[in-house]
């Protein structure tokens, strides 16, 4: 397999990433408290909503989970809300509209760097591989954000793409050294290391 194999090959995976990462670490995310918020008891019905869309999204009821995000925007706005419902729209082929949805994160909580990792996803998968670079690079130095390895793989596939393979290859090790034995790193540099050859 070639790099640019290896890079074009990822794309399709990148939600599988991101879902089973939540699935195998029963990962549960902090949401920031709604800066708006007049009472605990409004945050923490944002907070179920946005749970429970999550869950269904997982579960690949999109338009469910669609509908639970905007009411949780309604309740109190988030930035996980707003990348999510983004992330479900992105499910659907809608991918302007996802990247508008990560932008609205990105202007609620400028820390939390998940909207930028999947801006650069969507840019990617249409294509735009230097367009998402530099949001990929705000992603690895955001104050929230996991999984903090994302951005350095898609780093990797696109410097692979690109025939950068050294750049490649330090993206692949920096998120191994995040997330020591994800299987795709692994196999990505393997295949790197053979083209040096």
């Amino acid at each position: 397999m070639t790099s640019c194999a290896v890079a074009r090959s990822a794309l399709p995976s990148l939600f599988y990433f991101r879902a089973s990462f939540f699935r195998k670490c029963g990962l549960s995310w902090c949401v920031l408290p709604c800066r708006r918020m007049s009472d605990e008891l409004t945050r923490r019905r944002a907070l179920v909503l946005w749970q429970e869309a999550q869950n269904l999204h997982l579960a690949g009821q999109i338009e469910r989970a669609i509908e639970l995000y905007t009411r949780s925007l309604a309740v109190c706005p988030t930035a996980e809300a707003y990348t999510f419902r983004g992330w479900a729209y992105s499910f659907q082929g809608r991918i302007e509209e996802a990247i508008e949805e990560c932008k609205r994160a990105i202007e609620t909580d400028p820390s939390f760097g998940n909207p930028y990792n999947d801006i650069g996803s969507y840019l990617m998968a249409q294509g735009k591989l230097e367009d998402a670079v530099p949001w990929l690079e705000r992603a690895k130095t955001a104050e929230r954000y996991e999984p903090r390895h994302f951005p350095y793989m898609n780093l990797g596939r696109i410097f692979a793409a690109r025939g950068l393979i050294g750049r490649a290859i330090a993206e692949f090790e920096g998120a191994l050294a995040l997330h020591p034995g994800e299987p795709f790193c692994l196999a990505a540099l393997r295949e790197l290391k053979k083209s040096l050859n």
